[in-house]
């Protein structure tokens, strides 16, 4: 049999032509290769898909986060149980006082000026009266003319009286004599206190120092003209003294801490005449009553001042410490928001604004009193824009602690 009809029946039994053996199968391959390259085409799409779909999220967060407003936020402070307060206060002498003239003349000698120290009863000055030392003189002048009549009247009374047992007078001689006596006696009497008045106008010619202290004052000089303070001509002040051993200074308090205000408190002064340094006084006494033109009470703070440090008539600054009748908060002043409805404060809470009504008490310049809107744990917003609004969402980028508030 020849190798052609072999292979026919190999053929027939289902066995390849010789010629078909090794040839590849290119269909199958084909279609291998298609499918890995759809795999990696649908990779590489799904991979660019998710990467840009990544970034479009973190862009989409990253812009969410930018678009929030940036704030810094601060928690109230507690107010300390007592609180001091700095007042004006005038200082003046514990006693002052202007000299006058009681009587009229022209000065004649001056023994102090400006400076000095004088005690009580001291002699400052002497005033030339002559027309008051006349007056004087025609009123003792007087006087000893109603004493004579008074003493012939005295005799007439006492004879008629004695003649009137004999029946020698009558008894209207008896009483006409009386009179007499009786006119003359009113007489002496209103004579004798011309003359103590006299006598004590000349002795107003020499001035003495009423109390012990300092001379702050000399308005007069040698041969000047006096008027008495009892006319109604200008008044001349001669001296002027003041006891500058304790001080007064006056300080008025505002109505809102008068409740606060106690006989017996210390007070601290401090004068810009003596940088770092403090004199301590007491309040002995005040108003008992607001003034109703300042609605302040008036106190009156004393201060020792034996080695004279402290001047008259300075100005100092007096510290009071204050007790609080209830606690309260302090915010800086930037916190607040002044809206159409009344004073607001932005406050956070869960990342979103809450605008929250309070109400302010004492205003301290950079820092305020809060009374009521707000708690120690509330953060509140410091520099809020105006465009603030209730549910806004911020976010916190700097928080101060109440500590930190001065």
């Amino acid at each position: 049999m020849s190798q052609e009809t072999e292979e026919r029946k190999q053929i027939g039994g289902q066995a390849l032509p010789s010629n078909d053996v090794g040839r590849p199968q290119r269909p199958h391959k084909l279609w291998l290769s298609l499918a890995i390259a759809l795999i990696a085409v649908a990779t590489l799409l799904g991979s660019g898909i998710w990467s840009r779909v990544r970034a479009r999220t973190t862009l989409k967060a990253e812009t969410a986060q930018v678009a929030l407003t940036a704030v810094s936020v601060v928690s109230p402070k507690q107010t300390a149980p007592t609180e001091e307060i700095i007042l004006p206060g005038n200082v003046q002498p514990f006693i002052t006082s202007p000299i006058y003239a009681r009587t009229n003349g022209y000065l004649r000698k001056w023994y102090v000026d400006i400076g000095a120290r004088v005690k009580q009863g001291q002699l400052l000055a002497v005033i030339e009266t002559p027309e008051v030392d006349q007056q004087l003189q025609q009123a003792r002048s007087n006087l000893l003319t109603a004493q004579a009549n008074l003493e012939l009247a005295s005799i007439t009374k006492t004879r008629y009286q004695g003649l009137l047992k004999s029946k020698a007078v009558s008894q209207q001689d008896v009483d006409n004599a009386v009179g007499t006596y009786n006119a003359n006696k009113a007489i002496v009497e209103a004579d004798q206190a011309a003359v103590d008045q006299y006598t004590a106008l000349v002795s107003f010619e020499k001035i003495y120092a009423p109390f012990e202290g300092i001379v702050t004052a000399r308005n007069t000089d040698i041969g000047d003209l006096i008027n008495s303070g009892s006319n109604a001509n200008v008044k001349t002040d001669l001296f002027h003294i003041a006891q500058p051993g304790k001080l007064r200074v006056y300080v008025n308090v505002p109505e809102e801490y008068s409740q606060g205000i106690k006989v017996g408190m210390t007070a601290d002064l401090s004068l810009a005449e003596f940088p770092g340094r403090t004199f301590q006084g007491k309040l002995v006494r005040t108003a008992d009553s607001i003034n109703v033109t300042t609605r302040t009470l008036l106190i009156e703070v004393d201060v020792d001042n034996p080695t004279g440090t402290l001047l008259t008539g300075s100005y100092a600054e007096v510290h009071l410490k204050v007790p609080e009748h209830k606690s309260t908060l302090i915010l800086p002043v930037n916190t607040l928001l002044f809206r159409s409805e009344g004073l607001r404060v932005g406050v956070v809470k869960d990342g979103k604004v809450v605008l929250t009504a309070v109400t302010p008490g004492h205003d301290f310049g950079d820092r305020i009193e809060i009374v009521s809107g707000v708690t120690p744990d509330d953060q509140v917003i410091v520099n809020p824009p105006d465009s603030l609004i209730t549910g806004q969402q911020v976010q916190i980028v700097q928080a101060t602690l109440p500590g930190d508030i001065k």
